[in-house]
């Protein structure tokens, strides 16, 4: 069983910058891909950005030019610089792993707050 633990949320107003991090129990070469979604109130979770075994990453077209994600693999740490944020970036961040256990198995982490005031 791996666990996910984010942490890096927060309140900041808009334009400013937060950095979420994911702390993976296993091993991150163990991992095809990781990643983060994120839900708002009210509305369905919505794929933030993937980082996948091979280095390959995608951003929603909402955030690209203003996240990044990237890894350290000593530290089996994923993480989510987030820039220039916006009102409609208040959500809950939630970091997520596919691990290849024969199959693929996905993880899910407790999810970090993040709220942009106007």
């Amino acid at each position: 069983q791996v666990q996910l633990v984010e942490s890096g949320g927060g309140l900041v107003q808009a334009g400013e910058s937060l950095r979420l991090s994911c702390a993976a129990s296993g091993s991150i070469f163990s991992m095809n891909a990781m990643g983060w979604y994120r839900q708002a109130p009210g509305k369905q979770r919505e794929l933030v950005a993937t980082l996948t075994s091979g280095g390959y990453t995608n951003l929603a077209d909402s955030v690209q030019g203003r996240f990044t994600i990237s890894r350290d693999n000593a530290k089996n740490t994923v993480y989510l610089q987030v820039n220039s944020l916006k009102p409609e970036d208040t959500a809950v961040y939630y970091c997520y792993a596919d691990y290849r256990e024969g199959k693929i198995v996905r993880y899910w982490g407790q999810g970090t707050q993040v709220t942009v005031s106007s």
